[in-house]
């Protein structure tokens, strides 16, 4: 009899230097909010409420926290010398869009952190993580060794957990936003499918096509699994601005949740997931009534698709689902559908977040482990309810309220921003360089 599981969605923390510097090409959130004023500790609020959201859910929640930003030592690659206030000087004198890209807070899209494979997927009985190295944008290039040193420490325990570094750059990988698994439980052996992109015949696509093949049958073959698939993401998709898989499209068990245009050759994904995934029930919404535009526009498919305690499934959604009648009263439609097992629609409000270019399942990375290899995680990166008061109580009193575009260039952030995270730290008990 397989060993019972549990699934725990650890979210990112929106950083404090949050801001809408528009650096995700294809990412159209992003792209339209560029240059507008951020709120950097309401966005970090909501977040944090959508993580006491699903605890109160009966959900196991966890944290990655906001990386180092402004990234000096990164700069200081780059030619940029001194000391930090130095170097971030005479690169906002310089090389303002590096600045820019040194400032992100992109980290918080924990989805793109790593790609996950639970333990009985693989050959040796151990959950794996391999890094994503988000090597097709700058900003994003620079996140994989503070990804890399906490995972490692949050799932420090080689009985239960390997955790890779990135792939080399020249293979473009994004981590779990391009990856689905489906299973009858989270117990079970899994299909795993990994979704890439490619640049149409003759090049010419506006947007770039993120996840590599060969990345994605790397990660396959470096977690050592036996049943998965590799897909192609539709052009069209992209195209209209789906920068990553989980815009649309996102699976929970044996549950695939789609939009019809997602994939290049959705009959045989569709094939390949009723022959390996037994019950597997396929929810689709059809391009005549859910356009793509839409889709991506209020982030449908970028919702968690979650199992609740009682077996029944949820449905995870950001506030502008809720808000567009046309996706409202299709989701209504799902929900009564005979046979479905999606039965609730939870609505949060992660809009400060979503405006720069992701939803409620952008925010989390799925572990599904044991009851023993939950023991085995580093506690400090687990979230109750105290643990949530601490940090929202850090957030309030550390986190810039707004970051205008030209504030980038400012001393005062720099350092309120270091302040901040090294506040959040502390409260969670981390020791200095620790992380």
């Amino acid at each position: 009899m397989a060993e019972p599981m549990r699934e725990i969605n650890f979210d990112g923390l929106v950083g404090p230097s949050h801001n809408y510097a528009g650096l995700s090409l294809g990412n159209i959130a992003s792209a339209s909010n560029a240059g507008a004023v951020s709120a950097p500790r309401m966005a970090a609020l909501q977040g944090v409420g959508k993580m006491r959201r699903m605890l109160a859910l009966g959900l196991p929640q966890g944290l990655l926290l906001p990386h180092a930003r402004p990234d000096t030592a990164w700069l200081r690659e780059l030619g940029f010398a001194g000391e930090d206030d130095a170097v971030l000087r005479e690169a906002w004198s310089r090389e303002p869009a590096l600045l820019r890209n040194a400032f992100s807070a992109s980290a918080m899209w924990t989805a793109n952190a790593a790609t996950v494979s639970p333990a009985p997927d693989t050959a040796d009985g151990r959950c794996h993580f391999s890094v994503a190295n988000l090597s097709t944008m700058l900003h994003r290039s620079i996140e994989h060794a503070q990804t890399l040193r906490q995972l490692r420490l949050a799932f420090a325990d080689e009985r239960f957990f390997a955790v890779h570094p990135a792939l080399p750059a020249g293979l473009g990988d994004e981590g779990a936003a391009n990856f689905m698994r489906l299973s009858t439980g989270h117990a079970g052996r899994g299909l795993e499918v990994f979704v890439y992109g490619e640049r149409p015949a003759g090049g010419g696509a506006a947007f770039p096509a993120r996840q590599h093949r060969a990345a994605s049958a790397a990660v396959a073959r470096r977690h050592g699994l036996s049943a998965a698939e590799l897909v192609r993401q539709s052009e069209i998709a992209i195209a209209a601005g789906a920068f990553h898989n989980d815009v649309v499209a996102v699976a929970n068990e044996n549950v695939l949740f789609t939009h019809e245009q997602a994939f290049a050759d959705r009959e045989a994904v569709y094939d390949a997931v009723r022959e390996r995934v037994p019950g597997a029930v396929i929810v689709e919404a059809p391009a005549a009534r859910i356009g793509l535009d839409l889709a991506i526009r209020t982030y449908l498919f970028n919702s968690q698709l979650v199992t609740l305690a009682e077996g029944e499934m949820a449905l995870i959604l950001p506030q502008e689902a809720r808000e567009a009648p046309a996706v409202w009263d299709w989701l209504e439609e799902v929900r009564a559908a005979e046979g479905n097992p999606i039965r609730r629609l939870e609505v949060v409000d992660v809009r400060e977040s979503m405006r720069n270019g992701g939803g409620p399942a952008c925010l989390r990375l799925r572990v599904a482990v044991s009851e023993e290899a939950h023991a085995g995680i580093d506690p400090r990166f687990l979230l109750d309810e105290r643990a949530c008061d601490r940090i929202e109580a850090v957030i309030e009193r550390e986190w810039p309220e707004s970051i205008a575009p030209d504030d980038l260039g400012e001393p005062g952030l720099w350092h309120r921003c270091r302040s901040a995270r090294a506040a959040l730290l502390t409260a969670l008990g981390f020791a200095a360089g620790e992380l």
